[in-house]
């Protein structure tokens, strides 16, 4: 293929740019751990239950869930909701891909705001206390418009993030 100058982008503009090169979607990693004085087999059932994401949301995401397919949670089952994501509503259809009782699961995205999302969550013993790891990878929608925006999109993961740490800690108290 071959490569145009960078003064005929300049000219195009950046969204023009974008069309005409070679683009690979980039997949973004968020890794967040939390210990938790409670024993695994209470942190888990507490994560396992869909409709405990409201209170670990923060409250500007408006978080509702409109159904649920399958529970209790397993492999296969279907969360509905609507979030609120730099103020838009946006509606989300989350499926339990994979599911070990008391160990693990992961949720995708099957309708939503990415390109790709991956969720694991993974529970580990540690004495009287519960590691929680969250594994999150996502993809951008929009090309190069949506790598540029990821910056902001990170800063909002992490806060997302930091308010579910401070709300588990608060009722695991």
């Amino acid at each position: 293929m071959r490569r145009l100058p960078f003064k005929v982008f300049a000219a195009l503009g950046i969204a023009a740019a974008a069309v005409l090169v070679p683009w690979k979607p980039r997949r973004y990693t968020l890794h967040r751990q939390q210990l938790i004085e409670r024993p695994i087999d209470e942190v888990f059932a507490f994560f396992a239950d869909p409709h405990n994401l409201a209170k670990i949301t923060p409250p500007e995401m408006g978080f509702q869930i409109t159904s649920v397919e399958g529970l209790p949670v397993r492999a296969g089952t279907r969360i509905e909701y609507v979030i609120r994501i730099f103020g838009l509503p946006q509606r989300w259809v989350a499926e339990i891909a994979e599911h070990e009782p008391g160990r693990r699961f992961v949720d995708v995205q099957a309708k939503g705001p990415y390109r790709y999302w991956r969720h694991e969550h993974s529970f580990e013993p540690l004495n009287v206390f519960t590691v929680m790891t969250d594994q999150v990878e996502y993809e951008l929608p929009f090309g190069l418009a949506g790598q540029i925006a990821n910056s902001v999109v990170a800063r909002q993961l992490q806060r997302i993030f930091d308010y579910r740490t401070e709300v588990i800690d608060r009722l695991f108290a």
